[in-house]
C-alpha cells in the first residue's frame, strides 16, 4: 500500500456513499469524467473493478465493498486523528453522545452530569436507532451511544460495554391508582397497565410475575419509548412498569406515585464505545468509577 494514491481512493470513497457519480460530482464542483479517470486509477491500482452499472445505477462489486470497508477505517482514522491533535492547546472540547430514541431522557443527563455546564466542554447530542448510532460509533462519529439494549458480540465490529446503571422497575402512576391496592394482585387485577413491548426484557419479566400470580392483566398501552410511557402514566390511563428515574421528577412533585410492592424486575443501562488508540479524553470524567466494562470482540 506504499505507493496508493489516497486522492484516488477518496473519490471512490465519495461516489460509494453518495451513490450517484452525478450527485458527487456536483457537490465536490468535478466533472463527472474527471472523477471516472481517477476511480479507474484506483481499479487499475487494485486490479480489480469496484463497481459495476446495472439499469444504469452504480453499484459496488465484491471487491468494492472491500476496498469501501477499508476506505471507512483509513478516513474516519484522518478524522480522529485530526480532531485529536487539533484538540492539543485547544480551550474547547467536543464530546459527541449518541443515545437510544427511546431511552430516559432523565437518565442521559444523570449519566451526563458530570459536564454539564463546564466551561469550555461542548456536547454534542444526537439520537437514533440502535444500527443507526453502531454504525456512528464504527466510523467515530460518535464518541459513545447510551443504550438500554447492549450490543451482540460481532467478529466485524469491536465495542466495548460500560455497564453504567441497574435502575429497579416499579409500579407507578397516579397517587389515587396505588392507593387502591393492598396487594400486589390488587394492584395487577385492578388497574390497566402501560408496559414495554414484547422485544424488552422487563416486559418478559413481567409477563412472568402475572403468570405466577395469576393476574391476567389489562394492557392500556405497549410502549417502545420511555417518555411516552412517563407521559402515558402522568394521564392516568393506567400503572407503568418502569425505573422510577424515568419519572423522577413526577415523583418529587407527588403527580405521580410509586408502588410499595417489589415486583423484582430491573432495566439495566450501558454506554457503548468503540476501541480507540486516541478516546475522547471527556470520556474519562464519565467513567472515572471502578471500570466494569467489559469488551466484545
Amino acid at each position: 500500500m506504499s505507493d496508493m494514491n489516497y486522492n484516488h481512493l477518496r473519490y471512490f470513497w465519495e461516489v460509494a456513499h453518495d451513490g450517484n457519480l452525478t450527485r458527487t460530482a456536483a457537490r465536490l464542483n468535478l466533472s463527472q469524467s474527471a472523477i471516472s479517470v481517477q476511480i479507474r486509477k484506483l481499479e487499475d491500482r487494485l486490479g480489480q473493478r469496484v463497481f459495476e452499472r446495472r439499469n444504469r445505477q452504480l453499484h459496488l462489486t465484491e471487491a468494492g465493498r472491500i476496498a469501501l470497508d477499508y476506505a471507512d477505517t483509513i478516513f474516519g482514522a484522518g478524522r480522529e486523528m485530526i480532531a485529536t491533535l487539533r484538540r492539543t492547546g485547544s480551550a474547547q472540547q467536543v464530546l459527541r453522545v449518541g443515545a437510544l430514541a427511546t431511552l430516559s431522557r432523565n437518565f442521559q443527563i444523570e449519566f451526563l452530569r458530570p459536564l454539564l455546564g463546564k466551561p469550555q466542554v461542548e456536547l454534542v447530542l444526537r439520537s437514533g436507532t440502535s444500527i443507526e448510532l453502531m454504525q456512528a460509533l464504527e466510523t467515530l462519529s460518535l464518541d459513545v451511544v447510551l443504550t438500554n439494549r447492549a450490543p451482540t458480540a460481532d467478529a466485524l465490529t469491536s465495542f466495548i460495554v460500560h455497564p453504567v446503571s441497574q435502575q429497579t422497575v416499579s409500579l407507578i402512576g397516579k397517587p389515587e391508582r396505588i392507593e387502591g391496592g393492598e396487594t400486589l394482585f390488587d394492584l395487577l387485577a385492578s388497574n390497566p397497565m402501560i408496559v414495554p413491548t414484547l422485544e424488552s426484557p422487563v416486559r418478559a419479566g413481567f409477563d412472568a410475575l402475572c403468570a405466577q400470580l395469576g393476574v391476567r392483566p389489562v394492557l392500556a398501552a405497549e410502549v417502545d419509548d420511555m417518555a411516552m410511557m412517563r407521559l402515558l402514566a402522568r394521564e392516568g390511563i393506567g400503572l407503568a412498569v418502569l425505573p422510577p428515574i424515568v419519572v423522577k421528577n413526577e415523583l418529587e412533585s407527588g403527580l405521580l406515585k410509586e408502588a410499595d410492592h417489589v415486583i423484582g424486575l430491573s432495566e439495566s443501562f450501558h454506554a457503548v464505545t468503540a476501541k480507540r488508540k486516541f478516546p475522547n479524553p471527556l470520556l474519562d470524567v464519565l467513567f472515572e468509577r471502578p471500570d466494569k466494562s467489559r469488551s466484545l470482540p
